[in-house]
This record gives structure tokens, sequence and C-alpha cells, in this order.
């Protein structure tokens, strides 16, 4: 059984070796297979966002850590930084019920929306999350936050065209 809760700041040093799990499914993508070697968040970093309180984490019957969503709050908008799954527990929807949760907690906030930026056709990026009701922004769409965001990861080695930026909006009528 998994259970879907805040994260609490002794769950910081457990996120970083799921996040390496989940990162081993681009090896099966040969020109993304460096990023299952690249580096994780910091336990710090995770602190951090968890103290911002707009983290969540899945949990087994034993309260470990088997899944994350790191997000922030960017003015009237929730960012989701890092949705983490480990790799032999995905495909399960874990990752669904942390976005829903995620999703939840924004709409409670009232804020607008919630975005993030991933790869454009990686089955497990942006074609799940556009099952999820996101939409991929296109052009002025794209505002100046996203925009240096999607510079930032082009600067450390993923193509501009391979990623996009995404947003839920939650002011719509008809959205999730």
């Amino acid at each position: 059984m998994i259970t879907i809760r805040p994260a609490r700041a002794e769950d910081a040093e457990a996120l970083p070796p799921i996040e390496q799990s989940a990162g081993e499914a681009f090896r099966a993508i040969p020109e993304l297979a460096w990023l299952a070697d690249g580096d994780n968040v910091s336990p710090e970093r995770h602190r951090a966002l968890i103290a911002g309180s707009a983290c969540w984490v899945a949990a087994d019957d034993q309260d470990r850590p088997v899944g994350f969503l790191s997000a922030g709050m960017e003015g009237d908008t929730l960012h989701i930084w890092e949705l983490d799954v480990r790799l032999d527990r995905q495909g399960s929807g874990i990752g669904r019920a942390l976005l829903e949760r995620a999703v939840g907690d924004a709409r409670q906030r009232g804020l607008a929306g919630v975005t993030l930026t991933t790869f454009r056709d990686v089955a497990w990026n942006a074609p799940f999350y556009q099952r999820c009701g996101f939409r991929i922004l296109e052009g002025a769409e794209v505002d100046r936050r996203l925009a240096d965001l999607l510079s930032d990861e082009a600067d450390h080695g993923m193509a501009l065209g391979q990623r996009c930026a995404m947003r839920l909006d939650l002011s719509r009528a008809g959205t999730r």
C-alpha cells in the first residue's frame, strides 16, 4: 500500500537515491542515457524545498519513500521541479497519485496553474503530463521564468528542441 503525504525534513536523505533509480529509465533511450549518470538534487536542496511546504512523498507500508514530487511556489503558480518514482515501482500509478496531490494542493491554495519543464517525446514525460491535462506551451506562452529554465537546461546539455514547458491552467473551466 502506498500513502501520499507531505515530505518531512527527515525524508531528504532518501530522495536522491529515488531520483537516481528513476533516472535509470533513461538508459533505454540511447541519446539520453547520459542522464542516468547525472547529478541528483542534494539532500540540502530537498530540505529547502520541503520547508516550502510544496513537496510530497509516496511512502510504502513501512513509511519509506519510494517516490516524490518536489515543487515550489512561483507567484501564482506551483512549479514542479522533480517527479520521481523508484524504477522498480514505476508504472503502478504512483507518479500520477503524486501529481494529483500536488495539483489538488495548488487548487486549495487558489493558484492559477501548475508548470514544469520536461522532455517532449519521452513517454513518461510530456505525453504523461498531457494525459493528466497539461499542455505544451509554445511561443509567447512561454514566460520569462520558463524560458530561463529551458535555457539553463540547455546549458546543462539538454537540447532545447527536446525540451518543453508545460502548464495546467487551474483557472479554466474543464481542467482536471
